[in-house]
């Protein structure tokens, strides 16, 4: 019976915590979890995350920082790309400028040492054609003297060489 008597016991009281002659127990140890609680979270595990939030927004502060004084040297070498680029355009157009002019420089002293060359050949050309029309002429007052003859001697008169002559020459000049 002494076992029924403490299971009846333990019945009555049902669970410790709802008992309320232990509830000021309960709150002095539950005010004093929650202080203890307090405490701790606010000297120890605050602080550390105020600090790594401090740290992460520094470090976020300083990369977007970084990251302006990086746009901004970008946007200075593209500007310096852009300005190197004009420059090279230029000085290439100018080479392209000097180039042609030279290269005209040198067509225009080849054309002149070729027209040079023609106007010698054309003169050597032209002294070698009178020196053949004069001796064609020569062969035609040669040929012309003896048919003259030829024709007066055929027709049974004489004539003098010096009337042959001037008959020729006045026939030649037109």
């Amino acid at each position: 019976m002494a076992t029924e008597t403490h299971g009846a016991e333990e019945a009555a009281t049902g669970l410790p915590q709802l008992d309320f002659s232990t509830f000021p127990n309960q709150i002095f140890w539950l005010v004093l979890t929650l202080v203890a609680i307090y405490l701790i979270l606010t000297k120890v595990a605050l602080p550390r995350i105020a600090g790594v939030l401090s740290d992460r927004q520094g470090t976020i502060t300083n990369d977007i920082a970084t990251a302006e004084e990086l746009k901004l040297k970008a946007e200075e070498a593209e500007a310096a790309y852009d300005k190197a680029l004009a420059d090279a355009r230029a000085e290439a157009q100018k080479i392209i400028a000097e180039a042609k002019a030279e290269m005209q420089a040198e067509l225009d002293a080849a054309t002149a040492k070729a027209d040079e060359q023609i106007a010698e050949q054309t003169e050597a050309s032209e002294a070698r054609i009178a020196e053949v029309r004069e001796g064609a002429l020569d062969a035609v007052r040669d040929v012309s003297r003896e048919t003259a003859g030829e024709i007066v001697r055929a027709l049974g008169a004489s004539a003098d060489q010096a009337a042959i002559e001037a008959a020729i020459q006045s026939r030649l000049k037109g």
